[in-house]
């Protein structure tokens, strides 16, 4: 079944929906913050095989992700979170309830997450492979540490590359559907590349395999998206 048959049902996407990640060669200009939306796929489900398979990216995209917009929509109806953007929010989660804290991340962190993959994987460029050598030793400390991440967080959550407010890149594992821009993260900084490690992202092809899954993640990045938040961060 084709992605664009889902988003209809959704109510809201009359909304221009913020892009994350552009494809523009420089850093992306801002754009004005117009309401929570619930972005369609960039691609067709079947586009990563054989990486992450269709019927696991239809679910995840259809069921998961659709349930995080929705329960978050519904938490926020009638608050001014409605006109916040997610990154503010974020910044005082912890004043806020579960409801938004859990749904909140699950919208937002898989918007990256859908974004940060692609069936046309480019290079790396020079800037982001200069900063990540500066950061990590290599790019293949960097790998290590990000798939370490990954492979050992306990229950569900989170592997991040993120960037702190001195331009300094790392690597953070977060639980649940917490990122690294909450207020109740152990290490704060703008996420620019996450892998879910919840088991519903992977489960019906890897099962219990979750270090292929997590080495397979690096044949899907988008290297260009990944870029575009690193120079936008940094500014």
């Amino acid at each position: 079944m084709e992605r664009r048959k889902f988003i209809t049902v959704l109510g809201t996407a009359a909304l221009a929906a913020p892009v994350i990640g552009s494809m523009a060669a420089c850093a992306p200009t801002p754009k004005k913050f117009e309401g929570h939306v619930m972005p369609d796929l960039p691609y067709d489900f079947n586009a990563l095989e054989p990486y992450i398979d269709a019927q696991t990216m239809e679910l995840h995209y259809t069921k998961h992700y659709n349930g995080y917009y929705t329960k978050f929509m519904a938490a926020a109806e009638g608050t001014d979170l409605l006109t916040t953007p997610m990154e503010q929010i974020f910044a005082k989660i912890s004043s806020q309830p579960e409801g938004i804290r859990n749904n909140g991340g699950g919208y937002y962190n898989h918007m990256l997450f859908w974004e940060n993959m692609t069936p046309n994987q480019g290079e790396i460029s020079k800037d982001l492979k200069a900063a990540i050598d500066n950061d990590f030793g290599s790019m293949d400390s960097f790998k290590e540490e990000f798939g370490k991440a990954a492979k050992t967080r306990f229950g569900s959550g989170w592997a991040w590359l993120a960037i702190d407010s001195s331009g300094k890149l790392f690597v953070a594992s977060t639980p649940n559907q917490d990122n690294t821009l909450m207020d109740i993260a152990e290490k704060n900084g703008t996420p620019l590349l996450g892998i879910d490690v919840w088991e519903h992202a992977y489960y019906l092809h890897y099962q219990n395999r979750r270090a292929e899954y997590v080495d397979n993640f690096w044949n899907v990045i988008n290297w260009e998206t990944v870029n575009n938040r690193f120079l936008a961060a940094k500014g």
